[in-house]
C-alpha cells in the first residue's frame, strides 16, 4: 500500500507533516498491506474498556498503512477541560452548555497519536484517574456526543483509510465501515490489563464504567467478535489485519 499522507486533524480538517510507521503482525501481512487495496478502508473497532482496543487498533493501523483515530481521547479531552474549570461533570445541562467551547485536536499518526485542547498537549493529562472517573457521564450527554461524533465522521471521511476505535463506532459513528470488530475479553483479563494503568484502581471501577457505558457499547450486527482473553497483542492485530485484507481484495 502506498503510505497515506500523514496528517494531524483539528475538527477533522487540518493537515501537517508527520510520519507513519509500519509493523509486521504475521508472515505475509506486511507484504500484502503494501498494495493499494486498503485505500479508503474504514476499520471500526468497538468493545469494553480493558479489551485492548487501543493497542490492537494502533497496531493494525500501522500494519495496514492507515491512519488511527482514538475517539475516546476526544471525550477525555473535553472532560479534562471541564474539570479544569471546576465544572460539575455530573450535571448534563452544565456539560451541554460548555461542550462547544474548547478546541479539540487529535493526531492520527498511529506511531505517535496525541490530543490537544486549545493548543495544549493533554495526551498524558487525560489519562488520570480523575478524568477516567468522570468521562462516562460527560460522554453520555447528547450535545457532547453530537459534537464529537460529527468531528469523528469528518476525520474518517477525509482520512483515505483509517482504523477508528472506541464505542458505537460500528453502529453510530461509522455504520458503513467495511470492517467491524467487536473486541472483548473476560473480566479478569480486562482487570489485569487495567491494573497497570494509573487511571484505574479496582474491579469496582471497571464494573462501574461498564454500567455507565452500556448505552454506548452496542455491537453491530455485522461485526466480528474477537475474544482477546487468551491472545497476545500481535495475534489480535493479526486477526484485525486479516479481516481488513479480506475486505480490501
Amino acid at each position: 500500500m502506498t503510505a497515506p499522507r500523514p496528517w494531524v486533524t483539528r475538527t477533522g480538517t487540518d493537515s501537517r507533516p508527520g510520519s507513519i510507521a509500519r509493523v509486521k503482525t504475521s508472515v505475509g501481512l506486511a507484504e500484502e498491506s503494501e498494495t493499494d487495496r486498503g485505500a479508503g478502508l474504514v476499520v471500526a473497532v468497538d468493545g469494553p474498556s480493558g479489551a485492548g482496543k487501543s493497542s490492537a487498533s494502533r497496531g493494525a493501523a500501522r500494519a495496514l498503512g492507515l491512519r488511527y483515530l482514538d475517539t475516546g481521547s476526544m471525550y477525555r479531552a473535553l472532560t479534562w477541560w471541564l474539570l479544569g474549570r471546576g465544572a460539575d461533570t455530573t450535571d448534563p445541562e452544565t456539560v451541554a452548555r460548555l461542550a462547544a467551547e474548547p478546541v479539540i485536536e487529535v493526531g492520527t499518526d498511529p506511531a505517535a497519536p496525541w490530543t490537544r485542547v486549545d493548543g495544549t498537549d493533554v495526551s498524558e493529562a487525560i489519562r488520570t484517574r480523575e478524568v477516567t472517573g468522570a468521562v462516562s457521564a460527560v460522554a453520555a450527554v447528547p450535545q457532547v456526543r453530537a459534537r464529537l461524533i460529527a468531528m469523528q465522521r469528518e476525520i474518517i471521511a477525509s482520512a483515505g483509510g483509517i482504523v477508528a476505535e472506541g464505542r458505537d463506532i460500528g453502529t453510530v459513528v461509522a455504520p458503513d465501515a467495511q470492517v467491524k470488530v467487536f473486541l472483548t475479553a473476560d473480566g479478569a483479563a480486562r482487570a489485569g490489563r487495567r491494573a497497570a494503568e494509573a487511571s484505574w484502581s479496582t474491579q469496582a471501577d471497571q464494573d462501574r464504567r461498564d454500567r455507565m457505558d452500556a448505552a454506548q457499547s452496542g455491537k453491530a450486527a455485522d461485526a466480528v467478535e474477537v475474544d482477546s482473553t487468551g491472545l497476545g497483542l500481535d495475534e489480535v492485530v493479526g486477526v484485525i489485519v486479516g479481516l481488513a485484507l479480506q475486505k480490501s481484495r
